[in-house]
């Protein structure tokens, strides 16, 4: 790939990018942190990127690698010297126009009690979220960018739409909704408008 290419890039992907390494990290520093250290290594490795095999799915990739190791390297410095959200996408998947006042506050209810506990999952399964919400990668680039087969990912998929409907219904609604205003929470998990099938 050329330096052109890769600006080429920057500006056709950055906002995507930017948005997943939010989603990994959960705050702007370290997001900003991150996609930076994305594009860096980007510019370092750019004759090594093929333009014609999904740019995108390497950057992801990339900041994949990055954000691990930057947790174990956390993790290694918490236990030397212990130290005492879902983005614009999924609300707009989430969001239902001409919704009255407690329909929006209940879909906004709904919209953060998804993303504490997409938070909560485990990382394998954080991931490949927010690889397919987030990121919107196929289930086979999400294979290529993790080296897992595509049954792998459609089974981690369907567990954390199971886990998030079950602690959802848990909450108190029913399939994903109470009483039936906000369908917010399976739009999001792939029981409504909002999934993609593959």
């Amino acid at each position: 790939m050329t330096r052109q290419e890769l600006i080429d890039l920057l500006e056709k992907e950055g906002k995507g990018i930017y948005s997943f390494c939010y989603m990994l990290t959960g705050n702007k520093e370290e997001a900003e942190d991150l996609y930076q250290e994305t594009w860096l290594t980007a510019v370092v490795r750019c004759q090594d990127i093929d333009s014609c095999k999904n740019p995108k799915s390497y950057l992801i990739a990339v900041s994949v690698g990055i954000y691990k190791n930057n947790c174990k390297k956390a993790a290694r410095r918490a236990r030397i010297a212990p130290v005492g959200e879902l983005t614009e996408e999924l609300a707009a998947v989430l969001a239902d126009k001409g919704e009255t006042p407690e329909e929006e506050f209940l879909r906004k209810e709904i919209q953060e009690f998804i993303r504490k506990e997409t938070r909560a999952l485990p990382e394998y399964l954080r991931l490949t979220v927010y690889l397919y919400y987030t990121a919107q990668l196929s289930v086979e680039e999400i294979a290529q960018t993790m080296r897992i087969p595509k049954g792998t990912v459609k089974s981690r998929l369907h567990k954390a739409r199971k886990t998030i409907k079950k602690r959802l219904e848990d909450y108190g609604y029913e399939n994903g909704k109470e009483d039936g205003p906000a369908d917010a929470g399976s739009a999001y998990f792939g029981y409504g408008a909002g999934y993609r099938a593959e």
